[in-house]
């Protein structure tokens, strides 16, 4: 379900997560219904943010690397999840070909790529990475930092499969965001799973749907409890695509924002918050924490499309406006957020990722951010059921598994009204 993990905050539990420990039966059982009507994706990474007062994912990686950060102890946990997963998408599978990304890859990805061979290899399958990427033409071993070596090899298409030579995988799985579009070699392959579906690149996929869906879910979700379904959900706007070159382009991105930013102040007056609001402006599809743009004020965009004067640097293309959530973990002093790792509908994992040089409402995805395990908790901290009130451990991870779990579930709606062959029916 969710492993007991150490989380870096000790203080003592709010209103809200107590009413999750409290409910903890009706929500799996609503999880479990879901997961009866809905597919998750095989796998992602949600970024959380955790503000005390509100707790909310902020973004949703369904092509997720970084496995390498997660704590070793998990890997038994991301091993089970992988064989529940395969066993449900192809029982007779033996043969997994992973596509990666395109382009020369960095230590850090070849590192996450290799703890994820590892992890379908441990769940029993014949493991083999085959690159897309046409400038690759012969097999390529690349050597990592700790003397361990991976294998890619070119991608081979016959008529309605895709393999290696020697080499006929069941399922592909894509660990490619294919931002530049879904290549050819990839579609139409009726006789393979190729996980996730073509839809979840970033040339169809948009933030703005995913988070649409969350607020769907949250509400939901929220009336299952009892409690606004605000503290889990960043509200959010669009603008679509923005020229602030344009008559009205940097108009509409102020409309919105100021918009935003009255309905955050309302809720934190409701709710007795003294914190100053803020927003983010980020691109609406693609991924990496880049082109991000923090704006605490319309000051903030004071100089947009205003010739003379030095205009803020903003997102390319589409832009999604969402609600800042601060963070209230620290991790030895430095800033921190937790990122919790999914396969299929189990919580197998996460990592801390922390920023020396930002804020509490900055983005820490960004250069010169650094990695911390989440590790399991020892016996003496493991929440005991029926303990009364403070004297009860709480597992603030279990907290953080729920509030990734609706992203997922969100991930799910969000590829059903996306795909080609279900809106075909409609």
């Amino acid at each position: 379900m969710v492993p007991h993990l150490v989380t870096a905050l000790t203080g003592p539990i709010n209103e809200l997560e107590q009413r999750i420990l409290d409910a903890t039966p009706v929500i799996e059982r609503w999880f479990r219904l879901e997961w009866m009507e809905h597919t998750p994706p095989l796998y992602c990474a949600v970024d959380i943010r955790n503000a005390g007062f509100k707790l909310a994912p902020v973004d949703t990686n369904l092509y997720p690397d970084g496995w390498h950060n997660l704590s070793p102890d998990t890997l038994p946990l991301a091993v089970q999840a992988a064989q529940a997963a395969i066993e449900k998408i192809c029982p007779e599978a033996r043969n997994l070909l992973i596509v990666p990304e395109n382009g020369k890859p960095s230590s850090f990805y070849l590192a996450s790529l290799q703890r994820l061979q590892e992890i379908f290899r441990m769940a029993g399958l014949n493991v083999r990475l085959g690159s897309i990427d046409p400038a690759l033409k012969r097999s390529t071993t690349l050597t990592l930092p700790d003397g361990d070596k991976l294998t890619l090899e070119p991608a081979q298409r016959t008529r309605f499969r895709l393999g290696l030579k020697h080499f006929d995988p069941c399922t592909i799985l894509l660990n490619n965001d294919l931002a530049a579009g879904a290549p050819g070699i990839l579609e139409d392959l009726p006789e393979q799973y190729l996980l996730p579906p073509l839809q979840a690149g970033w040339s169809v996929r948009r933030k703005s749907r995913h988070f649409q869906s969350y607020d769907e879910v949250s509400k939901r979700f929220g009336k299952l409890l009892g409690v606004d379904p605000w503290l889990i959900n960043p509200l959010f706007a669009t603008c679509g695509e923005i020229d602030i070159h344009a008559t009205d382009g940097g108009e509409c991105l102020r409309n919105h924002v100021d918009a935003l930013l009255t309905k955050i102040r309302r809720k934190y007056k409701e709710y007795g918050i003294a914190e100053k609001p803020f927003v983010v402006v980020k691109a609406d599809q693609g991924t990496r924490g880049m082109g991000i743009m923090t704006v605490r004020d319309l000051k903030d965009l004071a100089g947009l499309d205003r010739p003379g004067r030095p205009a803020p640097e903003l997102p390319r293309g589409e832009v999604i406006i969402q609600e800042g959530v601060l963070t209230n973990e620290r991790v030895h002093d430095a800033v921190a957020e937790p990122v919790v790792y999914l396969i299929d509908r189990y919580v197998v994992g996460g990592f801390y990722r922390i920023h020396a040089e930002r804020g509490v409402d900055e983005n820490l995805n960004a250069p010169g951010a650094r990695f911390v395990p989440l590790p399991f908790a020892g016996n003496a901290h493991l929440p005991r059921p029926g303990a009364k009130g403070e004297a009860r451990p709480p597992n603030r991870f279990y907290m953080y598994g729920v509030i990734a779990r609706l992203a997922m579930v969100a991930a799910s709606y969000e590829l059903e009204a996306t795909d080609p062959e279900l809106q075909a029916l409609a």
